[in-house]
C-alpha cells in the first residue's frame, strides 16, 4: 500500500518560540505555505505540494478520467492522448478543457506552465518517451517546481524507466484506491475521492459476488499490429487484473518481461484461449464498435479457424482504454464479466 504521510511543519510554533515578532511577520507568506505542505509518496518518489495544484497537465486516458472523477476538471490546463471516448459521465467536462491528440514535446508541455503533471502511464517520464513524446524524468521536472504522478498500478522500479521496469507488486486494483486517496489529499478533494472509491468497490464486489465459484475461462488480450505482427497483454499488464476480477485467467499471465509481449501466431494457437478480446486503440472518438473490424480479422484468419475462441465465436471487441488502470476499472470489470459470464452478469452499457 502506498505510504501516505503528512509533513505539517510547525512553523508558526517555531516562529513564536524562537524568533522575534518582526521576523515572523516578514516570513508570513512562507510560513503559511510551509505549514500546509503535504507530502505523499508515489512510486518511490515523495510528491510535496504547499497548496493544492491549480494548473494540472493530464496525459493519457486514465489520468484524464481520474481528474474528472475527482472533480478537478477546472484545474486542467491541457489534456493529451485519449485512447477512446471518455466515459459518458465525463463527456461534458472533457469537452470544456483543452485537448491535443498526441503528447506534446517537453518544451510545448512546459509552455503551458503546469504546476502538476498527472500521467496514466510511466513512459511519459522517460527521456525518450518510450514510443511517445517524453516530458523528462520526474526528478528533472521537480527541479523546475513541477510535481508529478504516475497511476500506481504501473509504477516503474526507477525514475526514468518505462514498462520494462514495472513493479509487479504494484499491479493491483487496490493501488487505484490508494491513488484516489492520495490524490484526494494533494488536491484537497478527499471527500470526493472517498465517494469514487466506494462506488468502485461496490460495483466490483457485486461482480465478484455474482461470479463466486464459477469456472474461469482463459482469455487472451490480442493486439494486432499494422505490420501484421501480434502482441498479447502479459501478466504485468493491468488487463490481467481486470480478467481475474471478471472471473477469468490471462492465458499469457506467465509472460512478465513487458506489458505487451510479441508472440507468433503458433503460440496463440498452442495456448488456445477460450476467449479472445481485441485491444482497439487509439483515437478520442473510438468506441467498442471500432473494434469489430479487428474481430473479423481474427475470425476470418484460416490459421485460427480451429481455435476454441473462434469456433465458439467468443472473440470480442475490447478497447485498450478498458484495460487501463484508473477509474474505468469497475466499468471494465463489469464489461469483461458480461463477456465471460453473460448468464450471470448483464451486458454493460457502452
Amino acid at each position: 500500500m502506498t505510504l501516505l504521510h503528512y509533513r505539517r511543519l510547525a512553523v508558526v510554533a517555531a516562529c513564536l518560540g524562537l524568533v522575534g515578532t518582526s521576523a515572523c511577520a516578514a516570513n508570513a507568506n512562507d510560513r503559511s505555505s510551509a505549514a500546509d505542505a503535504v507530502t505523499v509518496e508515489n512510486c518511490g518518489i515523495d510528491v510535496t505540494v504547499s497548496e493544492p495544484p491549480e494548473r494540472v497537465y493530464a496525459a493519457y486516458q486514465p489520468a484524464i478520467e481520474i481528474a474528472h472523477a475527482l472533480g478537478i476538471s477546472d484545474r486542467l490546463i491541457e489534456t493529451a492522448f485519449l485512447d477512446a471516448q471518455v466515459l459518458p459521465e465525463y463527456t461534458q467536462a472533457q469537452s470544456e478543457v483543452p485537448y491535443v491528440e498526441k503528447l506534446p514535446s517537453r518544451e510545448a508541455m512546459l509552455a503551458t506552465a503546469p504546476d502538476f503533471i498527472l500521467s496514466g502511464y510511466n513512459n511519459v517520464f522517460t527521456e525518450d518517451g518510450a514510443g511517445d513524446e517524453g516530458f523528462g524524468t520526474r526528478a528533472s521536472l521537480a527541479e523546475l517546481g513541477i510535481q508529478s504522478w504516475i497511476l500506481s498500478p504501473l509504477c516503474p522500479s526507477e525514475d526514468g524507466l518505462s514498462d520494462e521496469a514495472i513493479d509487479p507488486a504494484s499491479v493491483d486494483v487496490e493501488t487505484i484506491y490508494d491513488d484516489l486517496n492520495d490524490l484526494g489529499v494533494l488536491f484537497d478533494v478527499e471527500e470526493r475521492a472517498e465517494e469514487v472509491i466506494a462506488d468502485q468497490q461496490q460495483r466490483i464486489a457485486a461482480v465478484e459476488q455474482a461470479l463466486a465459484g464459477v469456472d474461469t475461462p482463459s482469455v487472451a488480450i490480442v493486439l494486432l499490429d499494422e505490420g501484421g505482427g501480434i502482441r498479447v497483454a502479459g501478466g504485468i499488464d493491468f488487463g490481467t487484473q481486470i480478467i481475474e476480477h471478471a472471473g477469468g485467467v490471462n492465458a499469457f499471465a506467465d509472460l512478465v518481461d513487458k506489458r505487451h509481449v510479441d508472440i507468433d501466431l503458433e503460440e496463440l494457437i498452442d495456448r488456445d484461449p477460450d476467449v479472445i478480446v481485441t485491444s482497439t486503440c487509439c483515437d478520442a472518438s473510438y468506441t467498442r464498435e471500432d473494434g469489430v473490424e479487428e474481430v473479423q480479422t481474427l475470425m476470418q484468419n484460416p490459421a485460427l479457424a480451429g481455435m476454441s475462441a473462434v469456433q465458439s465465436e467468443q472473440v470480442y471487441p475490447f478497447l485498450f482504454a478498458d484495460r487501463a488502470a484508473g477509474v474505468r476499472v469497475a466499468y471494465a470489470i463489469e464489461l469483461m464479466a458480461s463477456l465471460l459470464h453473460p448468464d450471470l452478469v448483464p451486458p454493460s452499457e457502452d
